[in-house]
Order: C-alpha cells, then sequence, then structure tokens
C-alpha cells in the first residue's frame, strides 16, 4: 500500500487573530488528491500503530487510573443534569445550496450540504457498551430523519460506531468509513463501503467527502488495537461551502495542517467534552480551551461544540464543556455569532 499521510515532526504553530488568519510561515500545502472510487477494494496493512501522535497508556497509567477512580463527576458535578440543554425541534427546510445542521448528540449530527443528508458517526442508542445511559435524549427521532444519503464514521469506539444505530439504515447506503474498518461494515452486509486514507477524498453527487487526521487511537475489542484508522472529515459541495467534523481527537499539530490544504471552513463540528482528568485524556480529547484553539488553527469561520452533554465519560461536571467553551470563545475576541452551542436537538442554517 501506498501511504498518503504526511510524516515527520511538524509545528504546533497556532494562528493568530480571527478565525481564518493563516498560520505564519506556513509551507505550501500539496493539493488535494484526485478521489477515490467509491466502493473500491484495497489492503491495508494490519496496524497502524505508526499514525499514533502520542503512546497508548502502560500499565503504570492504567494502574494510576484505576487507583484514582476519577471516571464520572461527583454528585456536585451531576446536579446540573436537569440543566442540560435539550430542545428538539423540526429538521428544518433546506435547497440544495444549504448547509445547515442539527445536533442529534453526542458526536451525532445530521449534515445537510449539497442537496445530500449526510449522518456523522450516528449513535440512537440509549446506552454504549461500558457507560451509564445516555443523559440526555436523542435530540432527532429516528422516523423523523428525511432519507440519509451517506454516513461519515470518524472511528470505531463504541460512543462513534454503533451497530443497533447502523443496522437501521439500508444496506445500500454509502458509508464513509477510515482505513481498515470497511470488512466491520461489510460482515453486515453494507454494499457501498469507501475507506480513505488520511488525506484521501472521495466524490458522492458532487459533494467531496475528505479524510483527514485526528490526535486519537481505535479499538473495539481486546485484540485489534490501532486495526483500523481514525480521523475527521471534511465536506465540500459544489459551491465551495466546507464543514469539518472532527469526531474525536486531541490538540496538537493536525489542525494548523488540516487548515492549510482545506482553507475557507465555514463550520468546524469540535468535541469539548470528555476530558477531564486531563493527564489520562489530555492526548485524545481537547478540552474547550484547546477545542477553541483547534478551531482558530483551522482557520474556521463558526465552531459547533460536540462530544458533551450525552454520555457520561469522564470526571468533568456535566455542564462544565459548555461554560469554558463559552468563556473561551469570548477570551479569544471571537464573534459570538460565530459559537453555534447548539442544544440537543436543535439546527442551524448558514445563510
Amino acid at each position: 500500500m501506498t501511504q498518503t499521510h504526511e510524516s515527520g515532526p511538524a509545528p504546533t504553530t497556532t494562528a493568530p487573530g480571527a478565525p481564518g488568519t493563516p498560520a505564519p510561515f506556513a509551507p505550501p500545502s500539496p493539493p488535494l488528491a484526485g478521489p477515490r472510487p467509491l466502493g473500491e477494494h484495497r489492503v491495508w496493512p494490519r496496524t497502524f500503530h505508526d499514525r499514533l501522535t502520542a503512546p497508548l497508556p502502560g500499565l503504570r497509567a492504567t494502574a494510576r487510573f484505576a487507583r484514582e477512580g476519577a471516571v464520572r463527576p461527583g454528585p456536585d458535578g451531576l446536579a446540573d443534569l436537569p440543566r442540560l440543554p435539550y430542545e428538539p425541534a423540526p429538521l428544518p427546510r433546506v435547497g440544495t445550496r444549504t448547509l445547515a445542521v442539527t445536533w442529534a448528540g453526542h458526536a451525532s449530527w445530521v449534515v445537510r450540504i449539497g442537496g445530500l443528508t449526510v449522518l456523522t458517526d450516528p449513535v440512537w442508542s440509549r446506552r454504549i457498551l461500558g457507560t451509564p445511559a445516555r443523559i440526555t435524549p436523542v435530540g432527532v427521532p429516528w422516523d423523523s430523519l428525511p432519507r440519509v444519503d451517506a454516513v461519515v464514521i470518524s472511528h470505531n469506539h463504541y460512543d462513534h460506531l454503533d451497530a443497533p444505530t447502523l443496522r437501521r439504515l439500508p444496506r445500500h447506503t454509502p458509508v464513509f468509513v477510515p482505513a481498515g474498518l470497511g470488512r466491520w461494515f461489510h460482515r453486515r452486509r453494507f454494499t457501498r463501503v469507501t475507506e480513505l486514507d488520511w488525506w484521501e477524498g472521495a466524490e458522492l453527487s458532487g459533494v467531496r467527502f475528505d479524510f483527514v487526521p485526528a490526535h486519537h487511537w481505535s479499538k473495539r475489542t481486546l485484540t485489534d488495537t490501532c486495526h483500523s484508522l481514525w480521523g475527521g472529515w471534511v465536506l465540500t459541495d459544489a459551491e465551495g461551502q466546507r464543514l469539518y467534523f472532527a469526531g474525536d481527537t486531541g490538540y496538537g499539530h493536525w489542525f494548523s495542517r488540516i487548515g492549510r490544504r482545506y482553507p475557507g471552513i465555514d463550520l468546524a463540528l469540535m468535541p469539548v467534552g470528555a476530558y477531564d482528568p486531563r493527564w489520562w485524556l489530555s492526548d485524545v480529547h481537547c478540552d474547550p480551551e484547546e477545542a477553541v484553539r483547534a478551531t482558530r488553527d483551522l482557520g474556521a469561520r463558526r465552531m459547533a461544540p460536540m462530544h458533551w452533554g450525552t454520555f457520561v465519560l469522564s470526571a468533568e461536571p456535566v455542564l462544565e464543556p459548555l461554560t469554558r467553551s463559552r468563556a473561551a470563545w469570548q477570551q479569544a475576541g471571537l464573534d459570538r455569532e460565530n459559537l453555534w452551542d447548539l442544544p440537543v436537538g436543535a439546527s442551524r442554517v448558514l445563510d
């Protein structure tokens, strides 16, 4: 297999000023590769350990985590459960030139772009393996969805790849997945599965789907650590409107590289939760301040926080990701209207 990821150390420069400002002294970015064929059969390496941007926790760190037991918020951190924003509403009517997003909860979005309806990391289940039941209901009833034209998956963790939800889809639904994850879908008889490496793209009905790096990892069973890739997605329609879906990621140098290769991102869907304790999670999950910083590195005009307020995955208070995101956005001097801090179930349309 030809490796398409960029190698070597990279500076972690942060773009100063408002979103859209490029990082200083940024090297030129390679041009986009031509689109890969949809459903192409490909052979991948057995492991993607070489793509890790930080070592996975060893026995000593795992023992410390088990000893400290800081997995869930305490009673004070759960006190705001009744205040979690939940405002389900009908999906907006959109045209083929409209970009609109609806937050179903966690990393699940209903994205309307280029006339397509795209689901990101769809999880409509009440419970996922290893965590308590969701603390806010799904924001979009499954029966109210329009025809789903495509699905994008960021990686194979259970809170992003949910088999019961995906079983609800017709098996001919186009699915875009990281390298090495196609066999999971083929075993479930999906027939239009496109696997991509970092910096590769494919096109569907005039919309381009590009898979980009993230600071994360993959694992679904005891024996498949990093056997499939992980990353985010950049969706671009024929009008040039561009959305970035980060999936799950820590902060690091990839964001400025993504911004250079895909300039003019209109909206970044950024994870802001599941970050405490920092010593355990900083390599793989952004905190709210890092998510704002990453949005600036991307040159994105707007940010929509996600990956919070749905499942209790870590120890921070349940409402803290929202309050810290708002504070970080204000401290950065960014336009309040460009922070799309949606309640679960709410939508925004890009005019």
